[in-house]
């Protein structure tokens, strides 16, 4: 079995947040880790690494700097790292991003590719489902159980307070979420096995059926209108009362305005 597991580099909200002139993420300047739901896909991987002899290799885009997101990776137990990057490439929104990694998955075998539910960055959930279609392959999303079954695939699906059982033939994507599993820890030994190996680096060069319309900034349909760090919040309405029944009868009035009640 071949699993790609798509990963991604995002800033550490706990050291702030950078833009460029754009509104773009300024991502050179900002801590990074590596994003939780990713870490979750990439851990089921390992955990079908371990149980059938998969081979396990792991994709991302972004700067240079993001090799270092592959090193964690392949120090958890990957095989292989692959870095897609390329400053014709910066500044994507999720369509460009899942066009351009969907031309570099082109170039692999897999039976399975597993992404996080959404990036921490971004939060939209949108780039797992958009690489799929772009690929031509079924989609699972919201996993917070995964098994093999022979050639297909079977997920719990998290569906509000319920989930939904699905199967799927592989090749299949799923995108899962941090709740799915708790991920292992880099090993010493594996910290040294990680940067002994080669990482694979592909530039626009090396993606497949891939139109430049589509690429980048220019290829984004998305354009931000404005970006800051923080939302600045008004200091609110303040009322004192003599009593704990009139600060009752007060609140209850304010969620009847508001429909709440």
């Amino acid at each position: 079995m071949k699993i790609v597991v798509c990963i991604k580099q995002v800033p550490d909200t706990k050291g702030g947040v950078k833009f460029n002139p754009d509104g773009t993420l300024d991502r050179a300047a900002m801590l990074t880790i590596m994003n939780p739901d990713d870490k979750a896909g990439l851990e089921a991987a390992l955990r079908l690494k371990d149980q059938y002899g998969a081979e396990v290799t792991v994709l991302t885009m972004g700067l240079p700097k993001a090799e270092e997101v592959l090193r964690e990776a392949m120090a958890m137990g990957a095989d292989k790292g692959i870095l897609v990057t390329d400053r014709v490439l910066g500044g994507a929104d999720t369509w460009a991003t899942s066009t351009t990694i969907a031309g570099a998955l082109r170039n692999l075998d897999y039976d399975l590719i597993i992404t996080g539910r959404q990036a921490i960055d971004g939060d939209t959930a949108q780039v797992g489902p958009q690489i799929s279609e772009h690929l031509g392959i079924p989609v699972i999303s919201y996993a917070q159980a995964i098994k093999v079954e022979g050639d297909s695939v079977i997920v719990e699906r998290q569906f509000e307070d319920r989930y939904h059982v699905l199967k799927a033939k592989m090749p299949c994507l799923i995108t899962a979420l941090a709740e799915l599993n708790e991920p292992r820890y880099m090993t010493p030994g594996g910290i040294f096995d990680a940067w002994d190996k080669e990482i694979t680096v592909w530039g626009r060069a090396d993606l497949k059926d891939v139109d430049d319309s589509n690429l980048g900034l220019k290829g984004s349909p998305t354009k931000i209108a404005k970006a800051s760090d923080k939302v600045r919040k008004g200091a609110g309405e303040k009322v004192a009362f003599d009593s704990a029944e009139e600060s009752v009868d007060y609140i209850m009035s304010k969620l009847k305005e508001k429909h709440v009640i």
